[in-house]
């Protein structure tokens, strides 16, 4: 069976920057073992599948070791295959997931998700955590992911994560944030525990970092940046119980995979 596969460079405007998802269209849904197996010869931080319904399209999302419940920046490559490779007639897509109806709105380059606000919930201050991480936050909330506040860019830059010592948590990922310099605000995001140390681009993981950032500026539309050694752009709203996550996708290739 040949099936196409399409790499893009996610939140980004360049080939080689931000995060790159793999896009498999699927005329039908294979055995769950074989999308696994894919996204582990991929080898990339997901692997999306989508599917047409009637009403739009199945999309499901994996990690080289994990099915995940909900992912960013995969979602905006499915749009962008789609609508720029694919020939998709209309300027919006929904996507029916685990995590609901989500929708991509294309504006342009621009392409806008709109998810589910994961607002965390304040926590103690941990010293595995920070012994984890590298340095001690100023606070911290749960949500899907840890997210985990520092006062500066320099210090969420600097740190040094020992993998490990963070899989030990029970929490899908940690996120690391501060104010921006040139932006509102930063965050670097750690998933080892779902076969990811550093993912380069988070879109999810703004679902947390939108509404803490919102009210702790007073402001509904922010910039961001994910400063990863790739690098990203995102421009976040709060919407309440929605967060609207928008950036671009850069092509970086096309091709088939042989499956028996």
């Amino acid at each position: 069976m040949r099936i196409p596969l399409f790499q893009v460079d996610a939140f980004t405007r360049r080939r080689f920057g931000g995060n790159p998802a793999a896009i498999c269209p699927l005329p039908k849904w294979l055995p769950d073992e074989t999308l696994q197996t894919i996204a582990a010869e991929n080898n990339l931080a997901e692997t999306a599948y989508f599917v047409a319904e009637p009403d739009g399209y199945r999309l499901r999302w994996f990690t080289p070791e994990v099915e995940v419940d909900l992912c960013g920046h995969a979602t905006l490559a499915a749009a962008f295959v789609l609508m720029d490779c694919l020939g998709f007639g209309g300027d919006q897509v929904t996507f029916h997931s685990r995590s609901g109806p989500l929708t991509v709105a294309r504006a342009g380059e621009l392409y806008t998700l709109d998810f589910p606000s994961l607002p965390g919930q304040p926590q103690p201050p941990s010293d595995a955590i920070a012994a984890a991480l590298g340095a001690a936050p100023s606070e911290t909330f749960a949500a899907r992911d840890t997210m985990c506040v520092y006062e500066s860019a320099a210090q969420v830059q600097a740190l040094k994560p020992n993998m490990q010592a963070l899989k030990a948590f029970e929490t899908f990922a940690f996120i690391a944030t501060a104010p921006g310099e040139d932006c509102d605000f930063v965050s670097r995001f750690f998933a080892p525990s779902q076969g990811i140390d550093e993912d380069p681009v988070t879109g999810s993981a703004h679902c947390t970092l939108t509404p803490y950032w919102a009210k702790r500026l007073n402001k509904s539309s922010l910039f961001a940046r994910q400063i990863s050694a790739r690098g990203g752009e995102l421009w976040c709203e709060d919407c309440g119980d929605r967060v609207r996550i928008s950036g671009h996708g850069a092509l970086y290739l096309t091709g088939f995979l042989e499956v028996d």
